[in-house]
């Protein structure tokens, strides 16, 4: 029996909460059990009372706000230890249709991906700006050139995960989980597939940007630091690169001049030359420690992942299964997880 859970995160989402999950799908086609999670992440206002009103099945209750990597991945693992075999994550204020959930779950039903990510379109999503428009599709082509993973929509939330690749997941950063697991996927046996969806009118002012400037404040620095960590070599050798590039040219100008001219003269490119080839081979040298890092890394994940599979098989073992996990506990360090009070 193939069971689907939908993992939502909230932040004072009383509002818009009711209507996304009435848009929720109830059957699903080689799915036998669709439940609800819900990640509330400090809310101030009635968010739980409301959620436990419409039925959801389950929730992860933080008593601060951790943010929305932070929820991410205390949902996932909550989902497994529920006995989830496809997550999906979608968002609270309704940005994405919920009747394209079948379409996310499919390939992974198929056997095809182990995760799949809605691409909205961003050149026809009618309330992005401009400037958005192409902010969306440069950061696509970045994340997705360093990946090794064409993507079309890598800041899109709205994804499915397998099992499988739901274990072999660890979020490290603080701010968002999009470019990550991303990133995680290209050196990991995760298999992405991008399929089309939709996406809805916003119903509210975004809560991780207020504006473009604070998108590039946030993003940048995010994908600068997931390039260091997952693909080491090859940052810092384009970066040495460049370095031990221009330092070969100014030497070359030097014995040009020193070899067709007076011979004399041209000291400070000379200087200049060594400077920028001592900095090129050292940071060159960086790399490749960090990539000696990013090997014990890799072993250590692959550590985890074994460990979170013999627990997961011993719960099912011992019949603590899912029922079991619903009890209050906490998830992932940082949540507690209980069951919902409300009715369908």
């Amino acid at each position: 029996m193939a069971k689907l859970i939908i993992q939502i995160p909230c932040l004072n989402e009383a509002k818009t909460l009711p209507a996304t999950l009435a848009a929720l799908p109830r059957q699903i086609d080689g799915i036998d059990t669709i439940e609800t999670l819900i990640i509330d992440d400090g809310s101030t206002d009635d968010t739980l009372d409301v959620a436990r009103r419409c039925g959801v099945d389950h929730i992860v209750r933080f008593t601060s706000h951790r943010g929305l990597a932070r929820g991410f991945a205390a949902g996932l693992d909550a989902c497994l230890h529920l006995g989830a075999d496809v997550i999906v994550h979608t968002d609270a204020d309704g940005q994405y249709p919920g009747e394209d959930i079948p379409l996310l779950v499919a390939p992974i039903l198929r056997g095809e991906a182990d995760m799949v990510v809605g691409d909205r379109g961003v050149d026809s999503v009618a309330h992005f700006s401009p400037v958005k428009r192409v902010l969306q599709r440069l950061g696509s082509r970045a994340v997705s050139a360093l990946s090794g993973i064409e993507i079309g929509d890598v800041t899109s939330g709205f994804r499915a995960y397998s099992r499988e690749a739901a274990l072999r997941l660890n979020i490290l950063t603080n701010f968002t989980y999009t470019l990550e697991t991303i990133m995680q996927s290209g050196e990991k046996p995760i298999t992405i597939l991008s399929v089309p969806t939709r996406s809805n009118p916003p119903t509210r002012p975004s809560r991780l940007f207020s504006g473009t400037g604070q998108y590039l404040r946030r993003q940048v620095p995010t994908i600068l630091r997931l390039f260091w960590v997952y693909q080491p070599l090859k940052t810092f050798t384009l970066i040495a690169a460049v370095f031990l590039g221009v330092g070969l040219i100014l030497s070359l100008r030097f014995l040009y001049f020193f070899a067709f001219h007076t011979g004399a003269g041209h000291v400070q490119s000379l200087i200049l030359a060594a400077v920028l080839l001592i900095v090129g081979f050292q940071i060159l040298t960086l790399g490749l420690v960090a990539d000696l890092l990013a090997a014990n890394r890799r072993l250590m994940e692959d550590t985890l992942y074994r460990v979170r599979r013999i627990e997961l098989m011993s719960l099912s073992q011992v019949n603590v299964g899912a029922q079991a996990a619903c009890q209050p506990e906490q998830a992932g360090d940082e949540g507690a997880v209980e069951e919902g009070r409300g009715e369908r």
